[in-house]
């Protein structure tokens, strides 16, 4: 268990492990969870939880559509990394839509990662160790 830093005013300080998890880009199934022993910054966590999804499905992810905490990197091991930004002045309109909706997309995860605190037990885990978070995550995705 460790101490993250969220930087919110209402809450700035959330205590235990962190985890990171991957949906599908069209519905809202779950494809990937991997749970940290370390607080790892995002950028560092992507091989890792998009190796879980090649594993899972059976197939590299081609696009992983992140927040601008997954900075630094734009690709990770053949899956292009896409980041909100502005939209270029040589960018036509149809190309300008295409990227707003694709990281609308992102902020889709939200709700999701809210359903598994409060409903499948992820807020409070009563497992031991680091074991016990990794099984406790997974138990929470698979329902």
């Amino acid at each position: 268990m460790y101490c993250i830093g969220k930087g919110k005013d209402h809450k700035q300080y959330e205590y235990g492990s962190k985890a990171s998890i991957a949906s599908t880009a069209k519905g809202n199934l779950i494809v990937g969870v991997v749970s940290h022993e370390q607080n790892l910054h995002d950028s560092h966590t992507l091989p890792e939880i998009l190796h879980h999804v090649e594993t899972s499905r059976g197939k590299a992810a081609k696009q992983a559509v992140c927040d601008r905490g997954y900075r630094g990197k734009r690709e990770v091991n053949g899956t292009q990394i896409v980041l909100p930004g502005r939209a270029l002045k040589r960018d036509t309109r149809y190309q300008r839509d295409k990227k707003r909706k694709q990281c609308r997309r992102r902020a889709a995860i939200e709700p999701i990662i809210s359903h598994l605190k409060s409903d499948y037990r992820m807020a409070r885990n009563y497992l031991k160790g680091a074991i016990g978070d990794h099984i406790n995550l997974l138990m929470a995705a698979t329902a």
